[in-house]
């Protein structure tokens, strides 16, 4: 057994996490060396505090790095261990990973590990080509597999029902002029390493519109143009509402995600029902699921999508200071 990661893993392996999705592309992590263990930590310079105030959003981008970093570590032969929120007088030590027992990778992980550099959000309208019955039950799967849930609303009541909570939570939202400037914040018209490019953010949203759009930007659109008739709307659940639970959250959404990727399918994220709280739990009330709804995705076939910028895998990386010889 391995008794520790070394430096070079740790870089290997935050390659592939930073492509992991997050509010406005904050990419709110960082990733340490710590007596031979990986950590991912939040960053704290990257919070949201308009959008984002209690935390959830960060912990759920941490968690789908989480896993991108299980993923690279296991297709290199060197599975972790993994222990999430692993020091109680550190909340920002999201979770620590120590070398397990090294084999081969399964054919699975290696399909999912070569999805990652082709996931990224699609704001744009997708075709109205049905996403088959074997596509979603492979994404119900994925979530069962991290110990989470998805509910594909399915029927035209269910997703006029969820668009009407949707827009309720869009907007509340809209109406703080602290959530409306961070955003614009995060708004980026010329190249950057972070942040929403805005030729990236989908068209414009109009009225008629069945479901909210966050507003990055975008390209207006012909008045009176659809934007997408009939969107399949996943809801993605934990059992718990804990932090722990919204790190677990994200590494399902990250599998979700990716199997998505592999099957052809885009996806993009809806977070404004679970920004609010109230929201959230109406949701919840409609689905009649037990446990907290941490995450709504639009999925479907369409044109490929962008990838949004990262930074630098360097800076995000706390390592271990080398005494001189």
């Amino acid at each position: 057994m391995e008794t520790g990661f070394t430096v070079a893993q740790l870089r290997a392996a935050a390659t592939d996490a930073v492509r992991a999705p997050s509010l406005h592309n904050t990419q709110p992590w960082r990733f340490r060396l710590h007596d031979g263990g990986i950590e991912v930590l939040v960053d704290p310079n990257r919070r949201l505090p308009a959008t984002d105030p209690n935390g959830w959003g960060v912990r759920i981008a941490c968690g789908a790095a989480l896993f991108n970093l299980r993923l690279a570590l296991a297709v290199a032969g060197t599975p972790p261990t993994v222990r999430l929120r692993p020091y109680p007088d550190q909340p920002d030590v999201v979770a620590r990973l120590v070398p397990d027992v090294p084999r081969r990778p399964t054919p699975a992980e290696q399909a999912l590990h070569a999805a990652i550099p082709r996931r990224f959000s699609n704001r744009a309208p997708f075709w109205p080509d049905p996403v088959p019955a074997n596509a979603r039950w492979r994404l119900a799967e994925a979530a069962r597999a991290e110990q989470c849930w998805l509910e594909l609303l399915v029927g035209v009541s269910a997703v006029n029902a969820f668009a009407e909570i949707a827009h309720s939570a869009h907007r509340v939202l809209e109406r703080s002029p602290e959530y409306r400037a961070e955003r614009q914040e995060w708004v980026r018209r010329t190249p950057a390493p972070d942040g929403v490019p805005a030729a990236s953010g989908g068209p414009r949203g109009e009225p008629q519109d069945l479901l909210p759009s966050r507003g990055f930007g975008g390209l207006d659109r012909a008045p009176g143009r659809d934007f997408e008739p009939e969107p399949l709307v996943a809801v993605l659940g934990s059992p718990g509402g804990t932090a722990v639970d919204q790190v677990v959250a994200g590494q399902a959404l990250q599998r979700v995600l990716l199997t998505a990727t592999e099957a052809g399918l885009g996806v993009s994220m809806l977070s404004q029902p679970i920004e609010v709280p109230s929201a959230r739990e109406q949701l919840r009330l409609a689905l009649g699921r037990y446990g907290t709804p941490q995450m709504v995705m639009r999925i479907g076939y369409g044109q490929p999508g962008w990838p949004t910028p990262r930074r630098e895998v360097d800076k995000v990386l706390e390592l271990p200071v080398t005494q001189p010889g």
